[in-house]
């Protein structure tokens, strides 16, 4: 087809200059208008046949893929068409070189910008299936990872495929990128201990993006964001702590929101030495039920814990749905206690301790 127009608008001996240049952007310029036509064709096909093609099946991953890309096809056509133009045309061979070496890159670009976008709908497809799937490989919180590293990995294939185009050689630049990345590997070491250790928590996933965690050292708070680099917790005033993916992976702590949201409470609490011990047990755990907060199932628990010094030690376990309600439930629970035990006449002792001086004799 290219040669038949190039036929039609081919120059005579007795054309002068203008008539020359005017055949020859002519011929170019119907060139780039039957492929931007073939791009609009395709367009309203994959719109029309490819919708009815993929409404056969049973995901709605094809349509959204078919969406995505639909504009990338559009533009590699329209591109391919000026390059095709542009190389019909008679120029200096070294402006040729130049246009086609631009509009090869650019055609680089758009092949791996329809490969990334066809990717990124594929794991945007995959999480949203799997949005309560503790088990999925990929968490929601990857993605924005996923697709910095897919970046990454198509860019570097585009500017192999580039530089291979031009005869560069490859694998002198990919000897020095590892002789650069050694360095850099060695300078920043904690740095990169940080950053494998964050895929290592967005793997592994000891705890998600809102869990409430406590480490080691005590510290209570809820996980605000996973980076690379750090680990961003809100505390219970509203404080925030940054912690090193690093420290974090190998240090021990508790996720209050794994298996489950539910949470266990506990309120100890000493009566007077003769109280009765049933009868104490059957009042705390009729009091924790009287709190609306407190789960039925499982159900208030209390147990005769230990004689202490001056009281008997008694021990309250109860339920709550979710552990941000422990602390105020906990209060109102305590504060029952407090009411139910004096309408019942059962002490709570203060401490107590006997003194006996004895005086010397001379």
């Amino acid at each position: 087809m290219l040669d038949m127009i190039q036929g039609l608008f081919r120059p005579l001996d007795t054309d002068g200059p203008i008539l020359f240049w005017a055949k020859e952007i002519l011929g170019a310029l119907l060139i780039l208008a039957i492929f931007w036509m073939l791009a609009q064709l395709i367009v309203m096909a994959l719109d029309k046949w490819g919708k009815r093609l993929a409404s056969f099946t049973s995901t709605d991953l094809d349509d959204r893929i078919l969406h995505r890309i639909t504009p990338h096809v559009s533009r590699l056509l329209v591109t391919s068409g000026i390059y095709l133009a542009i190389r019909s045309l008679p120029l200096h061979e070294k402006l040729i070189t130049v246009f086609s070496g631009v509009l090869f890159i650019v055609l680089v670009i758009i092949v791996f910008n329809l490969i990334y976008h066809a990717f990124d709908e594929l794991l945007q497809w995959y999480i949203a299936g799997r949005q309560h799937d503790t088990d999925a490989l990929i968490s929601r919180h990857m993605i924005p990872i996923a697709e910095k590293v897919t970046m990454l990995f198509l860019m570097g294939a585009a500017l192999i495929v580039i530089l291979k185009h031009f005869n560069y050689d490859i694998f002198s630049l990919v000897t020095a990128l590892g002789i650069g990345s050694l360095a850099i590997g060695m300078a920043a070491k904690d740095t990169l201990a940080h950053m494998i250790s964050g895929f290592t928590l967005m793997l592994d996933q000891p705890f998600r993006i809102g869990d409430r965690i406590q480490l080691s050292g005590g510290q209570v708070g809820d996980v605000a964001g996973i980076g690379l680099r750090s680990t961003k917790i809100k505390t219970m005033d509203n404080q925030l702590l940054i912690i090193p993916n690093s420290d974090l992976c190998n240090t021990m702590l508790i996720n209050q929101a794994f298996p489950d949201a539910r949470a266990k409470g506990r309120v100890n609490i000493g009566v007077a030495y003769g109280s009765d011990v049933d009868r104490v047990k059957a009042l705390l755990v009729a009091t924790a039920l009287e709190v609306e907060d407190v789960l039925r199932d499982p159900a208030p628990e209390a147990y005769f814990v230990s004689f202490g010094d001056s009281a008997l030690n008694m021990s309250l376990f109860f339920w709550v749905e979710e552990y941000s309600r422990l602390f105020g439930t906990t209060d109102k629970v305590n504060s029952l206690i407090i009411r139910r035990f004096t309408e019942n006449s059962i002490e709570i002792p203060f401490p107590i301790r006997t003194v006996i001086m004895e005086k010397g004799t001379n």
